[in-house]
C-alpha cells in the first residue's frame, strides 16, 4: 500500500482532473495527516498510521512561501488556474484558516487576479461562522457529500467525532448557492460489506439533497490513486454519466471525473 503525503505549507503545481493546473496549499503538516473524517479511499491513507510529528505551518509561513511561489511562476510566465487549499487532510481544522483566506486573496490580487482560490473541504467544520464567513470569500467552495445516509458515512467516510448529515446539508443550505458538491462515487466491499454507492439507495436520497441545497455546481468523481483499503473498485464511466445526467436534468450543473 503507497500512501501521498504532500510538502507544508505549498506544493505544486500539479494538474487536477477538476480544476486544471492547481498550486496547492496545505495548511497541514509536511509529516503526517491531520483530519476530521478516516476515508477508506483516502490516498493519504489512515489517520492512525500518519502520525504527524511537525506542527501546522503558521500564517506567516504560508503567506511567505505562497508569495514566494507565486513570484517564481510569475517570473516563469506560468501562472496556476487555480489556487487549491488541499493537502494532507482537512484546511478548515486550522486555528487561523480565516487569516489565511485573507492572505490568499490579497496574494492573489497582487500576483494572478484571473487565478481562482479553492477549498477542497470535507465539511464537518461549516458549522463554524469564521469557517462560514472565510469559505464565503473564495471563489470555488468545495465542499463533501458521499451521501446521505448516516450507515455509509459512518463505514466509508468513517468521522473521528460527532456528524450529522441533516446538519451538513443544512449548513451547505445557508452558503445560498455558493457552494460546490463534490461527491465520491465507487463500488467493491470494505470487511466484507459492500460500499457500492452507485444504485437507487443511496443516489435517489442524494439527488434529493442536492436539490434542497441548490449548489453552483456538483463534481462527482471516483478513485483515482491507491486507496489504503483492499477491495474498492472505481466506479464506471457508465455509471457516472447516469447520475451527471440525473444532476443537469435538475438544472444543476455537473462535472464527473473518472
Amino acid at each position: 500500500m503507497s500512501t501521498v503525503i504532500y510538502s507544508s505549507p505549498i506544493f505544486g503545481p500539479v494538474h487536477s482532473r477538476r480544476l486544471g493546473i492547481s498550486l496547492g496549499i496545505n495548511l497541514l503538516p509536511a509529516d503526517g495527516k491531520v483530519c476530521s473524517f478516516n476515508c477508506i479511499y483516502c490516498e493519504c491513507g489512515f489517520n492512525e498510521d500518519h502520525r504527524p510529528t511537525l506542527p501546522l505551518p503558521t500564517r506567516e509561513e504560508v503567506a511567505g512561501r505562497l508569495e514566494d511561489k507565486l513570484r517564481q511562476m510569475q517570473a516563469e510566465g506560468q501562472l496556476p488556474d487555480v489556487l487549491t487549499f488541499a493537502g494532507n487532510g482537512e484546511p478548515t481544522c486550522h486555528p487561523q484558516f480565516p487569516e489565511v483566506i485573507d492572505d490568499t486573496i490579497r496574494l492573489r490580487d497582487q500576483y494572478c487576479p484571473q487565478t481562482k482560490i479553492s477549498v477542497l473541504s470535507n465539511s464537518t467544520m461549516i458549522h463554524h461562522q469564521r469557517v462560514r464567513d472565510a469559505l464565503m470569500r473564495v471563489d470555488n467552495n468545495i465542499l463533501k457529500l458521499d451521501t446521505v445516509d448516516p450507515e455509509y458515512i459512518r463505514k466509508v467516510d468513517c468521522p473521528v467525532g460527532a456528524y450529522d448529515v441533516r446538519q451538513v446539508i443544512d449548513g451547505m443550505k445557508a452558503f445560498r448557492g455558493h457552494v460546490i458538491i463534490q461527491t465520491m462515487f465507487m463500488q467493491g466491499e470494505c470487511n466484507g460489506e459492500s460500499v457500492d454507492n452507485t444504485g437507487e439507495r443511496y443516489v435517489g436520497p442524494w439527488l434529493q439533497a442536492v436539490r434542497e441545497i441548490a449548489p453552483q455546481q456538483v463534481m462527482i468523481y471516483t478513485i483515482a490513486r491507491e486507496t489504503p483499503t483492499q477491495g474498492l473498485l472505481k466506479a464506471t464511466p457508465e455509471q457516472l454519466n447516469g447520475i451527471r445526467d440525473r444532476v443537469v436534468a435538475m438544472g444543476i450543473a455537473c462535472q464527473a471525473s473518472y
